[in-house]
C-alpha cells in the first residue's frame, strides 16, 4: 500500500486543545498504528478516510492525492474508495445480514429489500460462513458474527484499502484470538492493503507489518517489516 500522510489538526480549544501532528509513509500491505487511548490514532484514521478534515497537510493513497490543504484538494469520503470499520461495527439494526452487506453496493440511501440477493452478496455470505444467519438482525448475532457482517459490508464494494479502528476491542479474549487469526488469513487471501489501529500488543504481534507507535498526537517510533 503506497500511503503518504503528513497532516496537522487542532481538536478542541483552550486548555483542552489536542494537537495532531502525524507524519508517515509506507509501501507495505499492512500498517499497524499502536499506542494508548487518546493518542490520536482514530483521528488520524478518520482523516485518511475523509471523516475528519485536517487544518493543513497532504494525504496520498495509491498514488492518488486525497487531501492537500495548500492546493485546496479534499476528496469526499464517499469517493475515496476506502472501507472504514468502526469499533462498534456500526451495523444498521433495522436491516438483516443480507441488507447490511448489500447496503454498500447501491447508490443512494434507500434500504435494500429484505430478500436482497446477488452474486456479490452470496459470495460474502459464503466467505464469512453467514449463510445460515442471512435473514437475522444484528441483535440476534454473536459478537464474531457481527464483526464478520461488518467486514463483509466493508469489503463488498471492492475498496482500495481497509481501515480498521480497534476491531477486536469489543470481543472477549477467546473470540478476539480467533477473529485476529481470521483477519490475518483474510488479508493474505484478498491481498487488500490494510491499516489497523490498536492498543493491544497481541494485535501488533499477529498482524503487524509496518508498525507505528503513536503518543500525544505524534508518531514517535517506527518498526519496518
Amino acid at each position: 500500500m503506497q500511503i503518504s500522510l503528513d497532516i496537522s489538526k487542532t481538536l478542541g480549544a483552550g486548555e483542552r486543545a489536542f494537537q495532531l501532528e502525524a507524519c508517515f509513509a509506507s509501501a507495505g500491505p499492512r500498517v499497524v498504528v499502536y499506542g494508548p487511548s487518546g493518542a490520536g490514532k482514530s483521528q488520524m484514521m478518520k482523516a485518511l478516510a475523509g471523516l475528519v478534515t485536517p487544518d493543513r497537510g497532504r494525504i496520498e493513497l495509491g498514488g492518488r492525492c486525497l487531501y492537500d490543504g495548500q492546493a485546496g484538494i479534499n476528496v469526499p469520503a464517499r469517493e475515496r474508495n476506502v472501507a472504514y470499520l468502526f469499533q462498534d461495527y456500526a451495523l444498521f439494526p433495522h436491516l438483516n445480514v443480507r441488507q447490511n452487506i448489500g447496503f454498500g453496493l447501491q447508490r443512494g440511501w434507500r434500504n435494500p429489500r429484505a430478500a436482497v440477493d446477488g452474486e456479490t452478496i452470496r459470495y460474502w455470505l459464503q466467505a464469512f460462513e453467514l449463510d445460515h444467519v442471512a435473514h437475522q438482525f444484528p441483535h440476534q448475532l454473536s459478537g464474531g458474527q457481527r464483526q464478520r457482517v461488518a467486514l463483509a459490508r466493508a469489503l463488498a464494494p471492492q475498496p482500495s484499502a481497509l481501515l480498521l479502528d480497534e476491531p477486536f476491542a469489543a470481543l472477549d479474549p477467546g473470540l478476539r484470538e480467533r477473529m485476529r487469526a481470521e483477519l490475518d488469513a483474510l488479508q493474505r487471501r484478498l491481498a487488500i492493503p490494510m491499516l489497523i489501529i490498536t492498543h493491544d500488543p497481541e494485535d501488533v504481534r499477529v498482524l503487524g507489518g509496518h508498525v507505528l507507535r503513536m503518543e500525544a498526537g505524534r508518531i514517535i517510533e517506527e518498526q519496518q517489516p
